[in-house]
């Protein structure tokens, strides 16, 4: 942005536009310019003043660190450098750091000015930002790390170069150490700090149109020799590309903040008159074959397929305050036919992960692959189910898929190694799980999100080793044997409840889900808290013994079998 300055007036020129803003106005929109949306920079105080709230700012103090280690002189001393940055930008370096509030959440926060040596990160700045991880780890406060870097600072040579090594063992601190990590990736963000703790955060968000990467586009193009598409390294396309979990408009940035800071604070109590005794519980979940109404085989199938059946991020809208999805493998791949992020259910913060066929539009549904998700999907959810871990959340899956994509880049990508590590995670998971399968379970890619401590099922849910269609097709050798190859496989709630499959049965609206999604999403909440309430009072260990005790048990012959039928006999 460029100031014109008129008789008696200021007027911003926008860079990305080259409209003229007058300037009270520019200030009123956070400095993003109203006609194209760009977001210009910010000092490391502009920035701090519009996250944290009013007068909360107290300064973590200046740690020293060694003073032009290599004597360096490029045009002129570095020392000199140095003191220049300062007087114009009046920072000791290029990071201020604080302890504050974001709308009464307490926080440690980071943030870098790209004024001071371009954001450089020395020596300074690694001690700064390990000092504010330190601060974060004494008072177990979320880190908030706003970043604005070219990279490591080259007048200090390889001792800029440890400061990566430095900040990322700080932050593998706040790991062992259950710390909420939030990264806010601002224009540019490059090199050292890229590849360090800028990306190590729990979750990272990005301002429309920042760019993130290790080598620069100028660097890139000399190297390879190749002109890079359109959008390279933005916030875009690293999001297209599960990179970061989302793209954060600066309006929205403290809403956002409180809600993930809110995290921390772990589940509250319950208000005064609202906890159901074990009778009212017992009525939210159906733990007995024998009180499900008998349907046709064939009923289920259909309406556990129906396009209008509520979805993941249907019921997300409907039970979860706070809810914010989170994105990205930080491999490479955003899935969208799974979908996952925090959120509170009935206060309790839970991590939330679905798969999500994408409604009744057909269109829709073609984009996230009817519910079928690659292996960036069960990566994605894996990332989000080791964050929950991290942070002592709740998970909670909500099942519906036909099962996993069976395409070839899916095959290349490693979808049954995909597979194997979430039911491996998942088994060793130190916080309860609930798996619901709200729709289809389809095989393996269903079972990927399901190793549960309660599983629970839809009344007109459907769960088996393979489609009924498939099965007719391999064993019947003739597809239109679906029905009764569903009747044998025994895909329905009741069926799945008596071979223990399930736990029990979560009631549906008269005729469906689809036809009353609000209803829909009543009994399914309610049936999460009662489970939930359940294992509340469990330790880690107690909760994976049982749930590998619970999978170990599958297939094996009942104790004490054999010696009853033999006393049962004539």
């Amino acid at each position: 942005m460029v100031d014109v300055r008129t008789p008696g007036d200021a007027w911003i020129r926008c860079d990305q536009c080259v409209r003229l803003i007058y300037d009270k106005r520019f200030i009123r929109s956070l400095r993003v310019c109203p006609d194209c949306g760009t977001h210009a920079r910010l000092t490391a105080h502009q920035r701090l003043d519009q996250l944290l709230d009013p007068g909360s700012a107290q300064p973590i103090p200046h740690v020293d660190a060694v003073h032009d280690p290599l004597d360096f002189t490029d045009t002129r001393p570095y020392p000199d450098r140095l003191l220049d940055a300062r007087a114009e930008t009046g920072l000791h370096d290029a990071v201020v750091c604080v302890q504050g509030t974001v709308e009464g959440r307490p926080v440690v926060a980071a943030a870098m000015d790209f004024r001071f040596l371009g954001g450089s990160l020395g020596c300074s700045v690694g001690a700064l930002i390990t000092e504010a991880a330190r601060t974060s780890l004494q008072l177990r406060t979320p880190l908030l790390l706003v970043t604005a870097s070219g990279g490591a600072r080259m007048q200090e040579g390889a001792l800029s170069l440890m400061q990566m090594a430095k900040t990322a063992q700080a932050l593998a601190e706040l790991d062992e150490a259950g710390i909420l990590v939030v990264s806010l990736i601002t224009d540019p963000t490059y090199g050292g700090v890229a590849a360090s703790f800028a990306t190590l955060a729990d979750v990272i968000l990005a301002e429309p149109g920042a760019r993130l990467g290790f080598a620069g586009p100028r660097v890139i193009e000399q190297t390879i020799g190749e002109t890079l598409p359109p959008g390279f390294q933005t916030a875009e396309f690293l999001l297209q590309h599960g990179l970061i979990d989302d793209i954060v408009p600066r309006a929205a940035q403290r809403t956002v903040l409180a809600q993930l800071l809110a995290l921390q604070d772990g589940r509250p109590d319950p208000p005064a008159g609202q906890a159901d005794d074990a009778a009212d519980r017992g009525d939210h979940i159906l733990r007995h074959a024998d009180r499900i109404e008998g349907t046709d085989p064939w009923e289920p199938v259909e309406l556990a397929r129906h396009c209008e059946r509520p979805t993941t991020l249907d019921y997300a809208a409907h039970l979860l305050d706070g809810f914010h999805e989170l994105h990205g493998d930080r491999i490479g791949e955003d899935c969208p036919a799974v979908v996952g992020g925090p959120g509170r259910l009935g206060g309790r913060p839970v991590m939330l992960i679905g798969h999500h066929k994408g409604g009744s539009e057909l269109a829709e549904r073609q984009r996230r692959s009817f519910g079928m998700p690659t292996p960036g999907g069960y990566r994605k959810a894996a990332r989000l189910m080791r964050m929950a871990a991290k942070l002592g959340l709740p998970v909670v899956t909500l099942i519906d898929t036909p099962g996993a994509y069976p395409g070839p880049d899916a095959e290349r990508n490693g979808q049954a190694m995909a597979i194997a590590e979430n039911l491996r995670l998942m088994a060793g998971l130190p916080v309860p799980i609930i798996a619901v399968v709200t729709g289809e379970g389809g095989s393996g890619g269903a079972l990927a999100l399901a190793v549960g401590d309660r599983v629970l099922i839809c009344e007109n849910g459907i769960y088996s080793v393979i489609s009924p269609e498939g099965c007719a097709a391999i064993l019947w050798k003739d597809p239109e044997a679906a029905t009764e190859a569903a009747c044998a496989l025994r895909v329905g709630a009741a069926e799945l409840l008596r071979l223990g499959v399930v736990d029990g049965v979560v009631p549906e609206p008269p005729g469906g889900s689809h036809t009353d999604p609000a209803r829909a999403a009543e009994l399914l909440g309610a049936a999460l808290q009662c489970a939930l309430d359940e294992l509340d009072p469990w330790e880690p260990q107690r909760l994976v013994r049982a749930r590998r005790d619970r999978f170990h048990q599958f297939g094996r012959e009942e104790p004490n079998r054999a010696t009853k039928t033999k006393e049962e006999a004539p």
